[in-house]
């Protein structure tokens, strides 16, 4: 994962394909298990969330979990500067209920 968001970070915005590669990376490991995706994310910087928020419907898509979503929302609390909120609401939508 580390290896994948340097990429990412790396990337220039116009650069969609290999943009879309990256998303593609991150989505498949961070869909793998629910628990050490959460541990991963709380273990994160801003800066690192702040590219992994770009993917959470995707995540939030193939976990279908509350607790996901529970993380998400207790992130945004602690780095309210990131703005994820509407990503997380967006990725809360993707649960199927």
């Amino acid at each position: 994962m580390i290896e994948v968001l340097k990429k990412r970070k790396n990337l220039n915005i116009n650069d969609d394909f290999r943009i879309e590669k990256c998303w593609n990376e991150m989505t498949e490991l961070l869909s793998q298990n629910e628990g050490e995706t959460i541990r991963y994310l709380v273990d994160s910087n801003k800066d690192d969330l702040y590219y992994i928020s770009e993917i959470f419907e995707d995540i939030s898509e193939k976990l279908q979990s509350e607790q996901f979503i529970n993380c998400l929302r207790e992130l945004d609390k602690k780095f309210p500067e990131l703005d994820m909120s509407k990503d997380i609401d967006i990725a809360e939508s993707y649960i199927e209920k």
